[in-house]
């Protein structure tokens, strides 16, 4: 009896070891600034249990903390268009996925990577700490990404870049940077494309088609 508890207790405790050193397990989405990949994120958490964490979101409650180091720095990266040192914004995420009460370890990433500097640190620091299931690429044109964006802004979004002259660097960013890491990860069978130009419903019906491939 007691040679039966006590293996029953060493099972007990290699499976607490195994889910408490569990590798997250991460979903890039990806597209351009307005594609709508926070409300795509929305759906996915609903609907399948992962966490949803903003590459952008994590660097502006970074920036708008008290005597942060970073602060002045991330505004001025976000007022211009231009991209955070990746040393931050991984830092940020890999913060945010350790505090994370999400059961499954699932995690949606949006708007990281943005360029191919942000692939080399994001392998350099964060490679062996999770498992990259699959990155979701939300295609979308220029024109009803800027208006989204416009629309947002003047709703009251408080976000600065929400602007023309912003709007006109980060789409040159976009274009310049980000669509190249689409095509790498291509390359790996790792992109999932979805039309995000048609309503939120349809966008993630379509998703749900794909997902189980990714896995959950």
């Amino acid at each position: 009896m007691l040679q039966a508890l006590a293996a029953g207790a060493r099972r007990c405790i290699r499976a607490m070891s195994a889910v408490t050193t569990q590798k997250p397990e991460v979903v890039f989405i990806l597209g351009g600034p307005g594609a709508g990949k926070g409300t795509l994120c929305h759906y996915i958490v609903k609907h399948y249990g992962y966490a949803h964490l903003s590459a952008g979101d994590l660097l502006r409650e970074e920036r708008a903390k008290p005597g942060s180091e970073y602060g002045e720095l991330i505004e001025t990266h976000i007022r211009n268009g231009t991209i955070v040192p990746v040393e931050i914004t991984c830092s940020l995420l890999d913060r945010a996925m350790q505090t994370s009460d999400n059961p499954h370890h699932r995690f949606l990433i949006d708007g990281f990577p943005r360029n191919q500097n942000n692939i080399d640190g994001w392998n350099k620091m964060m490679s062996n700490k999770v498992i990259l299931k699959g990155v979701i690429f939300c295609e979308c044109s220029q024109e009803v990404c800027t208006q989204r964006c416009l629309n947002r802004g003047a709703s009251g979004s408080g976000r600065s870049d929400d602007n023309e002259q912003s709007l006109v660097f980060r789409h040159q960013t976009y274009l310049k940077h980000t669509l190249p890491i689409i095509e790498l990860y291509e390359k790996q069978g790792l992109v999932y494309k979805v039309n995000s130009m048609k309503t939120p419903e349809e966008v993630f019906q379509d998703v749900a088609e794909f997902f189980p491939k990714i896995g959950w």
